[in-house]
């Protein structure tokens, strides 16, 4: 006979958990991490089986792999030891799994070592110390984050280049529909279905509009704790990518899915607020901008090309870069105001609301080592003390294009990043060392294969 549920941690879950559950038998909890990529790894439990109070281990060694399953060796003492780690949950991160056919609970964990340290390589860890640096200055960071993603035809053959979705219409997506409602209406029924999932979750959307893509679409969260958005970016690509399933398409959030189409960022945007008074620190009692603000950009203007790998972590988050057409993305470090050319953007805003945009993230990224890379990268310039260069002033010249460069390979971003001494001090050297190794091997795997372009463009013309 099942356990009943009369239990006073169920009874202390979010009011949203508890409208999602009605009153029925929960049947299954998900202990879940973010891995170095972003997905979800960890257990399923029935509900008789969980207890925030008891131990649930794990492998470090799910830290070790590359994308793809593969193995990473590297310089660690006792590395296929895999010592467990032990996952403490957060219980405030508990919400439902509301595409699973029975009441499921899903529920983030952060990891220990069994003396109750932090473990270094977790993305959740790397944030939260991120985080700590600014609260010791009496600072705490706002962040914003503004997800696109494709809606596409299921893609079953890796082979087969991927195509956009048929709407209502019965007719394929088309580009440059940007802010279309006709658009956003012609994926209705996933849209909806996004709405629902996140509502019996918890989470909350801003706003939704079409992208310039064909299928493309963007999700805008309201700003608030870093830690708290990066967990609903984790929680919501998971319910985009069920909602779009449940519907007969697949979601993706590579960087560039389509050749001729345009890549996928998620921007962030950036403040910070003084905790004691509450008061943006970007601006002064006059609402005009501060030194902090100036050296804010500066931090994120020298620092950016160095945690490329953290906020472009693929090879194919390079592609995005391409200037080509029906490439939107910027390919630079240049700050302006209200300039869409740069990578850093000032929008428009009052005082209180000054914020940076970091349009370069890709929507790729794990969304705590991306977040937690761009606030170290902005956290070093008020340190330090580093100024920015010049605003710049609508599209950028050919100069300022090459002062204010980004890497144009994985190849290039991953040297550069393992050359970053204030980034790798700042982030954890023994995480930069891991994360660095693991990408390194996921490329030259990459560069193991052989693309259907050489195959048809080679092989009986050379």
């Amino acid at each position: 006979m099942s356990q009943p549920e009369s239990r006073s941690w169920l009874d202390e879950l979010p009011p949203a958990f508890q409208a999602y559950r009605n009153g029925r038998r929960l049947d299954e909890v998900e202990c879940i991490i973010p891995d170095l990529n972003g997905m979800s790894r960890g257990k399923a439990m029935p509900l008789k089986k969980f207890s925030p109070d008891t131990p649930i281990f794990l492998p470090i060694s799910i830290f070790y792999q590359t994308i793809t399953g593969q193995d990473v060796e590297m310089d660690i003492a006792n590395q296929w030891a895999e010592s467990d780690m032990v996952l403490v949950p957060d219980m405030s991160t508990a919400m439902a799994a509301p595409w699973a056919k029975q009441p499921t609970l899903q529920i983030i964990h952060d990891l220990q070592d069994f003396d109750g340290k932090p473990i270094f390589c977790a993305p959740r860890n790397i944030l939260k110390h991120v985080i700590s640096l600014y609260e010791q200055q009496g600072w705490k960071p706002v962040i914003a984050p503004e997800l696109e993603f494709y809606l596409t035809k299921p893609n079953v053959d890796p082979n087969e280049p991927i195509q956009p979705p048929v709407g209502r219409s019965g007719r394929s997506g088309t580009a440059l529909q940007s802010y279309s409602m006709t658009a956003v209406d012609e994926y209705g029924p996933v849209i909806d279905n996004i709405y629902d999932y996140a509502e019996a979750a918890g989470l909350h959307i801003d706003s939704v509009i079409q992208e310039d893509g064909a299928g493309q679409v963007e999700f805008n969260l309201t700003h608030g704790d870093p830690l708290l958005l990066a967990d609903q970016v984790f929680y919501f690509k998971r319910i985009i990518k069920e909602a779009a399933l449940n519907n007969g398409m697949f979601a993706t959030f590579m960087a560039k899915p389509m050749r001729d189409q345009p890549g996928s960022a998620m921007h962030v945007h950036q403040s910070v607020v003084d905790i004691a008074s509450g008061n943006n620190i970007f601006s002064d009692a006059e609402g005009n901008a501060t030194d902090l603000f100036r050296y804010f950009i500066g931090g994120t203007q020298k620092h950016l090309i160095e945690v490329m790998p953290l906020i472009a972590p693929n090879v194919n988050s390079y592609r995005r870069f391409e200037s080509e057409a029906n490439s939107s993305a910027p390919t630079n470090t240049a700050w302006g105001y209200d300039n869409r050319a740069t990578g850093l953007r000032v929008p428009h805003s009052g005082p209180q609301d000054r914020r940076l945009e970091n349009r370069v993230i890709g929507v790729d990224t794990n969304p705590y080592l991306s977040i937690a890379a761009s606030l170290a990268c902005g956290y070093l310039g008020m340190m330090n003390q580093i100024e920015p260069g010049a605003p710049a002033e609508g599209e950028l010249d050919d100069e300022q294009q090459v002062q204010s460069y980004i890497p144009s390979t994985f190849d290039e971003a991953l040297r550069i990043f393992t050359e970053s001494v204030e980034i790798q001090q700042t982030l954890g050297k023994d995480f930069c060392h891991l994360y660095a190794e693991v990408k390194m091997e996921e490329l030259r795997q990459f560069h193991r294969e052989i693309s259907p372009w050489e195959r048809e463009h080679l092989m009986l013309n050379v």
